[in-house]
């Protein structure tokens, strides 16, 4: 637990909770722009900021003159409709790297374009540590794999940063630094439409950012702490974001605005999970707080905005991580209780009382746990460090890797190369297995 408090203590429980705004309500920024490439880019469907007058950032170390200072300034006031609402770090000197896929070896390019996807590439198990990522100051929370530009991993943690990663890059592999919460970064999703990346964390906002561009395209501000997000598997348009008040909203990045609000008298939502056919997702909330445990774990109606389970699972156990199975039909929730629970899928959601997966650790981390594309592996943290990867139609253990020396928090499979996973620790590293 020291750990745990040695991590949080410099970003939120010294200080008071951020001064939300009264509704959670999106707000855009105008931004200084620079001067077009010559290349055409493709379009994307997501919102993007209003530029004019485009302008390349300086670059550092160079000299700004005054009448270059006071024309920012003059642009910068005249774009701001409400400036006293401005972001003052909208535009971030991020660059650091490319991220063209043009800068990998041949090979892995090669394998990336090749390889099949789907069910029918059966799963390979990870043996050995390919690639080293330093670059975070703190813990790391959360990472994911672009599912449209698959060389790129992202990375958020406590140090209230966005690290995006050309992986196999011959040159430098933190391709991006983005700064743009004021507070710790709890969880970030890539796009399917393209370079675009969603993040939310402790200033009780979520962000849409544009990595190719750099620039903030959209904040969706809420009332409470924003812990986890996920896009829906068939809208990419909309996202369910949960907080630390447990309230669980779905968003439309097109409007802005939030489509549903999904009201249960909850404590703070720990993770959510859409089902595959996108009809219905589960929660996850604390209820350390409280001696009602019924409502840890609740399957919703996404368009009807009801719950659809009771009781589903009694035990006094944080839950920190649910997954569905890619095809099967159930899903599994990481308890605090050292182990990660199986229930259906299918009314009344029953949970397993005769198998679970039981080797690792949990121990008050929020480790979270992830199904290989085939569904045959599930590979889950650890609070001792290492990542267990188990059969998941047996639950039986086939491998474990020693990754860490403080706990191994976040597990993710690349979308096509089946025998590569992302892991990130508690002492602020990042890692690709293979």
């Amino acid at each position: 637990m020291d750990l745990l408090f040695k991590a949080y203590s410099n970003t939120s429980d010294d200080e008071p909770e951020p001064e939300p705004d009264p509704e959670p309500k999106p707000v855009s920024h105008h931004h200084l722009p620079f001067r077009p490439s010559k290349r055409p880019k493709p379009e994307y469907l997501f919102p993007t900021l209003d530029l004019q007058k485009r302008e390349e950032a300086p670059l550092p170390g160079r000299y700004i003159s005054k009448r270059e200072r006071a024309l920012a300034g003059a642009v910068s006031q005249a774009h701001e409709p409400n400036p006293i609402h401005r972001d003052h770090h909208v535009i971030n000197q991020s660059v650091l790297g490319s991220i063209s896929e043009l800068d990998l070896p041949h090979d892995v390019l090669s394998s990336m374009r090749h390889k099949p996807k789907g069910r029918t590439q059966l799963s390979q198990i990870p043996g050995k540590l390919s690639v080293a990522l330093h670059g975070h100051a703190k813990a790391v929370n959360a990472v994911h794999w672009s599912p449209t530009h698959v060389h790129l991993l992202a990375s958020v943690g406590m140090d209230q940063t966005i690290c995006i990663w050309n992986v196999w890059s011959r040159g430098q592999k933190k391709a991006r630094v983005f700064s743009f919460h004021n507070a710790a970064v709890k969880d970030v999703k890539w796009s399917q439409q393209g370079p675009f990346v969603l993040s939310c964390g402790y200033d009780c906002s979520s962000r849409l950012i544009d990595v190719e561009k750099g620039l903030e395209s959209l904040i969706f501000r809420d009332d409470q702490v924003v812990g986890v997000i996920k896009f829906h598997p068939d809208d990419s348009n909309l996202f369910l974001s949960g907080g630390s008040k447990g309230r669980l909203r779905l968003w439309d990045v097109r409007t802005g605005k939030v489509v549903h609000e999904y009201i249960r008298g909850l404590g703070p939502i720990l993770d959510v999970e859409f089902s595959t056919d996108g009809k219905q997702f589960v929660s996850s909330s604390d209820v350390s707080g409280s001696n009602i445990s019924e409502n840890s774990i609740i399957v919703w109606d996404i368009s009807r905005q009801v719950p659809l389970s009771n009781e589903v699972y009694a035990e006094a156990y944080t839950c920190p991580c649910v997954r569905y199975h890619p095809f099967d039909p159930y899903f599994v929730a990481q308890s605090n209780g050292n182990y990660i629970a199986i229930f259906s899928s299918k009314p009344p959601f029953k949970l397993d009382k005769y198998k679970r997966y039981e080797s690792h650790g949990v121990s008050g981390f929020p480790i979270k746990c992830n199904f290989s594309l085939d569904g045959e592996k599930l590979a889950s943290g650890s609070s001792d460090g290492s990542i267990y990867l188990y059969n998941s139609r047996s639950s039986v253990l086939v491998k474990k890797i020693k990754a860490y020396e403080e706990a191994c928090v976040d597990i993710a499979f690349h979308p096509i190369l089946s025998n590569v996973i992302a892991s990130c620790s508690w002492n602020g590293d990042v890692s690709v297995f293979e």
